[in-house]
């Protein structure tokens, strides 16, 4: 891929993002399920680090920057689609060592990256604002300063981790704002008030992470949602397919889960059927 194309892969990606008619982003967690979902129609891509955790066998968190780049290169290879990266905090605490990730990300082929507020401690989980806005101004002056416009998503994560204080949380989002991300995300908000007051305080375009027991994606588009991503939802969807069929071989020792596996292999082939474009 060119630095033109490349360049053009991220404009798309940004262009996407439609206010009222949400880009509804699947995260794939290995080149087949990224070739799966390129076959089902899908216009871009997201990485889940906690799916790709889970394939390896660790828990959320349980991959290191070497491996993220490495598994995120790897899906932006396996279709033409526009991909970002769940890249988490950056994989550092300080602002030069986020936009080295953003940097590196970049080389991958990637269309944009997330980069979180989360600072991977339980007893101190959220950066402190100020320190979290200087993360982001560095990576987007990583992800904007060269010849590819990279698709910067700044993440606020206190809802994810017991912080319910939405002023605090969009108080960070317009913080962010201002330093240059290009896409904004509070994963964790499930009440349409409460997504409505983010939407209605920030003028980027804005990601929600849906939820079960949140809005639907048709609701989520009449308030006005830019981007709807699962993160995790399919790799754990798969996981307990994998693990009934297990169980019933283990158990019963009937073979009804090959009708589920039937039903797959058309999709298998046409999965399959995508070319490499890169």
């Amino acid at each position: 891929m060119t630095t033109t194309e490349h360049a053009e892969l991220a404009q798309n990606f940004l262009a996407l993002h439609v206010p009222g008619s949400p880009l509804l982003l699947p995260n794939p967690w290995d080149v087949g399920t990224s070739k799966l979902f390129a076959s089902l129609g899908c216009s871009a891509l997201a990485t889940t680090s906690s799916g790709f955790a889970l394939s390896l066998g660790r828990p959320d968190y349980g991959i290191d920057r070497e491996e993220a780049l490495a598994h995120s290169a790897a899906i932006a290879a396996a279709t033409p689609l526009p991909v970002t990266a769940d890249l988490e905090n950056g994989f550092a605490h300080d602002p030069e060592g986020v936009a080295a990730t953003v940097d590196a990300a970049i080389e991958t082929g990637l269309a944009g990256c997330s980069i979180e507020d989360h600072t991977r401690d339980a007893a101190d989980p959220i950066y402190e604002i100020a320190h979290a806005t200087e993360r982001v101004a560095a990576a987007a002056e990583a992800a904007h300063g060269g010849p590819v416009r990279f698709v910067l998503t700044a993440r606020a994560e206190n809802h994810l981790h017991g912080r319910t204080d939405l002023g605090d949380t969009i108080k960070r989002l317009l913080a962010y704002e201002r330093a240059g991300a290009d896409v904004l995300y509070a994963p964790g908000l499930v009440e349409p008030a409460d997504i409505a007051k983010v939407l209605d305080a920030v003028s980027l375009p804005v990601n929600v992470l849906a939820l079960s027991g949140g809005p639907t994606v048709p609701e989520l588009a009449d308030l006005g949602v830019a981007r709807v991503s699962i993160g995790s939802a399919f790799s754990l969807v798969a996981f307990e397919a994998a693990a009934n069929a297990a169980r019933e071989l283990l158990g019963p020792g009937t073979l009804d889960f090959w009708e589920s596996a039937g039903r797959a292999r058309p999709f298998a082939r046409a999965a399959l059927a995508i070319e490499n474009a890169r």
